[in-house]
């Protein structure tokens, strides 16, 4: 049973910098501060009571968990522990820094039953790093990726396509160097400009142009494929929706869509529409058969990966219909020539 998520939001607290893209407080909605046991209880009570029967995961997002004074940590971990013990709560996330990270802190993390541990690696381009006012390097995530998977931790990170000085063969080449620290799980975050940053200035002066959004969905596209084969999940593409974000003004430039995931995964499936109608007159009509999960997926946003498939092909898809024995990434062309099968990964 998938568990249920108990946030708990330490925006920016702990962390040693200011990176030129952060505001945390506009991207995460939440305000500055450490939640209070008593507090911490409560929320995972409210949890246990609508969660019907669901295992219960702990998370503390945003900010920089180690980089909190010791007797922090222990201040937020101790509430848990007896709830640890009677299966209250089945595991306890965090995120921090890759350079906030030794053996000896996770063996801490991992005394008191934290079960994964999420890093903003951003990128493995020391320049690039640089650029984004980091404060760390690549080697920084190799060393704690290994002290990390050494005290029997599990790890995943976060890349942020399009930071200053990025570029898109540099982005893959910083996925394929995480892939080879064989990550639990990755998360994807396109680049955003966004109010009362640094980045905002640099936008402002035109000395930083973030990607357009046609540009980051191929792009992540490309990271989510490569993902999918190497077997790891990407849990979330683009920032989670939030009031703030979505209030005029806070996001100033840069690819922000509420659904980037969705349009990622569909250009997947545009992109194998293509190399399958490839040979087929133009003219001709087609059916398009998929996972029945996928049906939206085929379609994109507004049926654009069929319109997209005419101007291009000159074919038109008269139906997308479902099918449960193909599996979510496989896709069938059927036409009056017969039928060409592929799927996303070949």
């Amino acid at each position: 049973m998938k568990p249920l998520i108990v946030p708990f939001f330490i925006s920016h607290q702990g962390c040693p910098h200011q990176c030129v893209f952060c505001d945390q407080e506009r991207i995460s909605g939440q305000r500055p501060g450490l939640p209070e046991p008593e507090e911490m209880i409560a929320t995972i009570d409210r949890h246990a009571a609508s969660g019907r029967g669901r295992p219960l995961e702990v998370a503390f997002y945003g900010g920089t968990f180690t980089s909190l004074p010791r007797s922090d940590q222990e201040r937020l971990l101790a509430p848990l522990q007896p709830l640890m013990a009677t299966g209250s709560v089945a595991r306890v996330r965090l995120s921090t820094r890759p350079d906030a990270v030794d053996g000896e802190t996770a063996r801490f993390l991992a005394s008191r039953g934290v079960a994964t541990v999420e890093l903003g690696v951003q990128s493995m381009d020391d320049a690039v790093l640089t650029a984004a006012g980091r404060g760390h390097g690549a080697a920084h995530v190799e060393q704690a990726f290994a002290s990390l998977c050494g005290a029997g931790i599990d790890v995943g990170a976060q890349l942020m396509p399009g930071l200053p000085g990025d570029t898109a063969d540099s982005t893959l080449e910083s996925l394929e160097r995480v892939l080879a620290l064989s990550p639990a799980f990755m998360r994807i975050y396109p680049t955003l400009v966004v109010e009362g940053t640094r980045l905002a200035e640099l936008w402002r002066s035109g000395d930083y142009t973030p990607l357009a959004l046609d540009d980051a969905v191929s792009l992540c596209a490309a990271m989510l494929r490569r993902c999918i084969s190497a077997g790891v999940p990407v849990i979330r593409i683009g920032l989670q929706p939030t009031e703030e974000l979505e209030r005029p003004g806070t996001v100033l430039a840069g690819p922000w869509h509420p659904a980037f995931r969705q349009l990622a995964e569909s250009e997947l499936f545009f992109d194998l529409l293509q190399r399958l109608t490839a040979g087929i007159p133009a003219g001709s009509d087609l059916v398009v058969v998929c996972a029945p999960r996928r049906l939206s997926d085929v379609a994109g946003q507004h049926r654009r990966n069929l319109v997209r498939l005419r101007e291009r092909s000159g074919v038109a898809v008269t139906r997308v219909t479902g099918s449960s024995h193909l599996s979510p990434y496989d896709l069938e062309v059927v036409y009056a020539g017969g039928t060409i099968a592929g799927n996303v990964l070949d």
